[in-house]
């Protein structure tokens, strides 16, 4: 899928945070593409370290002028849903990330070619190249939809 961010001095693909790799240019990267990918559940984090790399890069993304995050966040094995995602769905739910998330949607309320999943695509069309992947509900994802500003609380 290419990479999503480049260094901003020596053009090189870099990480959406930390030090570019190449020249150690510790500037903002370059941002080729409007939405991102982020797999909150790699390494199994334990819930208060997923949600703290998930506050991490949204106040990244934020900065960035990113405009939405394919979260994956997993599903858990218990078959009722992971820790992490139920803390997530909490966070979201009480408002948490208000100031940066203007909407989210759950991977199991927008299968591919529903209605939700077409309303989404009318939002953000460049999420179509993530979720044409899923051909069914996925219950381990989030649709995050960023704000382009604080708001006040």
């Amino acid at each position: 899928m290419g990479h999503a961010f480049e260094c901003s001095e020596c053009g090189n693909p870099r990480n959406m945070m930390g030090s570019c790799q190449y020249c150690a240019s510790a500037s903002p990267p370059s941002v080729l593409v409007e939405a991102i990918e982020l797999n909150i559940k790699r390494g199994m984090p334990t819930v208060e370290a997923a949600l703290d790399t998930l506050t991490e890069h949204l106040r990244a993304a934020h900065e960035l002028k990113i405009k939405a995050i394919i979260l994956i966040h997993g599903y858990g094995s218990s078959g009722e849903g992971g820790h992490i995602k139920r803390a997530i769905h909490e966070a979201l739910e009480l408002n948490r990330y208000a100031d940066r998330v203007d909407e989210y949607f759950y991977g199991e309320n927008v299968p591919y070619g529903s209605p939700a999943y077409h309303e989404l695509m009318k939002k953000r069309p460049s999420l179509k190249r993530y979720l044409r992947h899923f051909k069914a509900s996925n219950a381990g994802m989030t649709v995050l939809l960023l704000g382009s500003g604080y708001r006040s609380a």
